[in-house]
């Protein structure tokens, strides 16, 4: 099994973490191991787009307009 070490991590970070894996009754190991786990897992929205559109038949049909417009630049004021 892997391990990781993370540098610069926020004190408030750390004592966050500390109390979410005492109200789920585990170590803050425990519980880092699980949020990463969780977020490596999560759908990439991209592609569940993608297989979505593929399960309706694809979007090589739709229309895409032409752009005949010139790009602006955004003006801060």
């Amino acid at each position: 099994m892997a391990s990781i070490i993370v540098r610069g991590l926020d004190e408030a970070v750390k004592e966050q973490l500390a109390a979410q894996a005492a109200e789920h009754g585990r170590s803050m190991e425990a519980e880092v191991r699980d949020i990463l786990t969780k977020a490596t897992c999560r759908p990439h929205i991209g592609l569940a787009l993608m297989r979505a559109a593929q399960d309706v038949g694809g979007v090589d049909d739709l229309p895409v307009p032409e752009r005949n417009d010139d790009a602006r630049a955004v003006e801060f004021e």
